[in-house]
């Protein structure tokens, strides 16, 4: 439960929570456009980064083929692009988004295809989300089954773009991967 000061009058989180909800949304249009668009080169990364804080950190687990931290708009954009090369399409048919001032959980049921092989992998993934003055500050998510990810894609296809095998070290930022 949120706490707040004396001089803050109740219930003031509701409008805090409204405004990340708002964040939230232009964020998960913005990157569902993108990767649907084919990434960079053939979309506009600019609504994406409108979402987001200069020091904005996404944190991928390490079982996923785009692992790592990928860490303000710049390293955001480089993981778009590995998404956009990996997906040709994400589609989100449910999400819920649990909001308590700036801290967030989404759950989302989300259905990928494959730009590689085609191949549909629906799974769920939780999101833990920092907005903070109307910006994405940090996002940390799970999938339910991060081998399903690369069995999708297809192995050569993540070899391809992030230079390495699913699973092994991280492809992000000073990893020494090409993405």
């Amino acid at each position: 439960m949120t706490q707040h000061a004396a001089s803050t009058p109740p219930y003031a989180y509701e409008d805090d929570s409204a405004r990340t909800r708002a964040v939230l949304e232009r964020f998960y249009e913005a990157e569902r456009a993108y990767v649907a668009a084919g990434g960079p080169g053939r979309a506009d990364f600019s609504a994406l980064a409108a979402c987001l804080a200069p020091d904005v950190v996404l944190h991928q687990s390490p079982g996923l083929p785009y692992a790592g931290a990928w860490r303000g708009p710049a390293g955001m954009e480089r993981f778009m692009a590995v998404m956009g090369r990996l997906w040709r399409s994400m589609e989100f048919l449910e999400q819920r988004q649990l909001v308590d001032g700036e801290e967030v959980v989404v759950t989302s049921r989300v259905r990928f295809t494959a730009r590689a092989t085609g191949r549909v992998l629906t799974t769920t993934i939780v999101q833990l989300m920092t907005v903070r003055d109307g910006r994405i500050r940090e996002v940390r998510p799970f999938y339910w089954d991060p081998a399903a990810v690369a069995e999708t894609c297809g192995l050569e296809a993540v070899r391809e773009v992030c230079g390495r095998e699913a699973g092994a070290e991280p492809c992000g930022p000073g990893t020494g991967h090409p993405a």
